[in-house]
């Protein structure tokens, strides 16, 4: 449906895409020409009043209209412009910052050499460059387990927190904008429903966008059959390559009106009063800080071995590792959810990149290469955790083909990142994001070193694990996955969880589906780099059961 259709008498050549922040922030668009040369607007019927000076046109004659249809107008007069600017406003501002390539020239011509290199001191010597080859693994991976230990005493050392900004008046509060991209969730729809009713802020400071692809037809029908098309602004997504949830995220940005944006998943269950704390936060911050990160965890963390260790995993994630990279002013990768961004500043960074798979941690690095803070918001979401194997190793395989492609992207410029965020952010790019990935790749080989030695004592080992490389190699193995099961055992105290304590004994069994997810994320890197791996949700009972619930109160009111 085009502007025209919706508002009859509409002139598409007066609204310019230029002009379209003014539009979303005003909520006046020009309508068309009168017959005396004067502009008619559109005008939202709830607007509050505009002064002349804040408008990008003069207008006179005025149409109202409700806000979902002035703002379904706006996605009709600039479909395509939102298509494209959506997948590449990123790539054309900045291209050394998008993942649309896998390799820069450098980096290929980096890589061409190194593998020649490799190649001929094979063919010259073999078994000294295994020697060597092993030795820098296991130096790295011992530098990847200190910065662990180092976060670690990081956050055991941090003060407690003092008490929180007084939350503001409901007349302070800046406006809001949730994103809510949902694609083939349409069991979810009422969860999503129910926890966004719960939040406590007021509602007309909320913009709350409901993302759906356009194909999506069974999202789509659920959404109208609860009547969200009615309680939240529907934005349909066109087809277009890539089909991301980054993409889907940018094409809303384009018409968020809120001071804040933030995204919750369809799964997702946010503290109440999660919003409130991050206004209050944002109304004291200095202007570098533009993102709030809220903690993340499980609703269904008791439910099986691996509900019980991915909560583990979060714990030790949400509330030491990034407390400790806040304190230190390290970036910080942020999680897939619950961040709340100062909307222009975000805006000015391009969005999320649309081919990144793991966007929300190549954002993060992205906001302190700019010289921007991201802190932890004292407040949780908690989510469904993956109770199914093939499901989890799915989702993990994104999130480290995602790691793998931010790697790359921000080692285009090794110097330029050194200047951004000095050594320690370069050693957390190295150490954190990528020993993530190392960690995972590495960690089956050296269990088979290990078993093999146990098993035999072979002089074959001894001959590519010279003393004292193999002694070191095995005490960095076996010290490394000891001190993660402590962290595993204590990360769960913090939430009062000790119940899920005993559990960190089965994360040998965790690291080597985590393993298997590593080596299908390095396949799909060279062959589907784009490509989005769709979590599915509502596999738990606890979340079945949750949408029991929610639609009987959704039946109870009447929605």
């Amino acid at each position: 449906m085009t502007l025209a259709d919706m508002t009859p008498g509409a002139d598409a050549r007066l609204q310019r895409f230029e002009h379209l922040d003014a539009y979303v922030r005003t909520e006046r668009m020009p309508w068309r020409t009168l017959e005396d040369g004067r502009k008619a607007e559109l005008r939202v019927d709830e607007a509050y009043p505009i002064t002349d000076q804040q408008r990008p046109f003069p207008l006179r004659e005025i149409m109202r209209l409700p806000r979902h249809q002035f703002e379904r107008a706006l996605q009709a007069r600039f479909r395509d412009e939102l298509v494209d600017a959506s997948v590449s406003a990123l790539r054309r501002s900045a291209p050394q910052s998008s993942a649309h390539r896998l390799l820069s020239f450098p980096q290929a011509a980096a890589g061409a050499f190194l593998a020649l290199t490799v190649a001929a001191f094979f063919a010259a010597a073999p078994l000294a460059l295994l020697i060597a080859l092993n030795a820098g693994a296991t130096l790295y991976f011992i530098a990847a387990i200190g910065f662990r230990v180092y976060l670690t005493v990081i956050t055991l050392r941090l003060p407690p927190k003092v008490d929180a900004p007084p939350p503001l008046p409901d007349a302070r509060l800046p406006t809001v904008t949730i994103l809510l991209p949902v694609h083939d969730e349409a069991e979810s729809l009422a969860n999503l429903r129910t926890a966004i009713d719960a939040i406590d802020y007021p509602r007309e400071r909320l913009d709350i966008k409901m993302l759906i692809e356009q194909d999506d037809a069974g999202t789509l029908a659920e959404a109208k059959r609860l009547g969200l098309d009615e309680a939240f602004d529907l934005i349909l997504i066109p087809r277009s390559a890539p089909q991301t949830k980054p993409k889907a995220c940018n094409h809303a940005l384009q018409l968020a009106r809120g001071e804040l944006i933030v995204i919750y998943d369809a799964e997702d269950a946010p503290a109440p009063d999660q919003l409130r704390k991050a206004a209050a936060a944002f109304a004291v911050a200095e202007e570098t800080l533009i993102c709030m990160q809220a903690q993340l965890n499980y609703y269904n963390a008791d439910e099986s071995w691996l509900t019980r260790l991915f909560a583990l995993e979060y714990a030790l994630w949400f509330d030491s590792f990034l407390p400790a990279l806040e304190a230190l002013r390290m970036p910080i990768p942020l999680g897939g959810t619950s961040n709340i961004f100062r909307t222009e500043a975000l805006k000015k960074l391009g969005g999320w990149d649309p081919y990144n798979v793991t966007e929300d941690a190549d954002l993060g690095l992205r906001l302190a290469r700019e010289g921007f803070r991201t802190a932890i918001l004292d407040s949780t979401t908690l989510e469904e955790a993956n109770c199914r194997t093939g499901n989890w190793v799915r989702q993990r395989s994104r999130w480290l083909k995602g790691y793998m492609q931010t790697w790359l992207v921000h080692m285009r410029d090794p110097a330029g990142l050194v200047r951004a965020t000095g050594w320690r952010g370069f050693a957390a790019m190295q150490l954190f994001v990528a020993g993530n990935v190392f960690s995972a790749l590495i960690n089956p080989i050296l269990w088979a070193v290990f078993v093999f030695w146990l098993a035999t004592r072979s002089a074959s080992i001894a001959s590519i694990f010279p003393e004292p490389l193999l002694s070191l190699n095995l005490a960095a193995f076996v010290l490394g996955n000891c001190f993660f099961i402590y962290l595993a055992v204590i990360a769960p105290l913090k939430r009062g969880w000790p119940e899920l304590a005993p559990n960190a004994l089965l994360a040998p069994a965790y690291w080597a589906l985590t393993s298997i997810a590593a080596y299908r994320a390095l396949w799909q890197l060279f062959t589907r780099p784009f490509f989005w791996e769709k979590t599915d949700h509502m596999l738990s009972p606890a979340a079945q059961l949750r949408r029991e619930e929610a639609l009987e109160r959704l039946k109870a009111k009447g929605a």
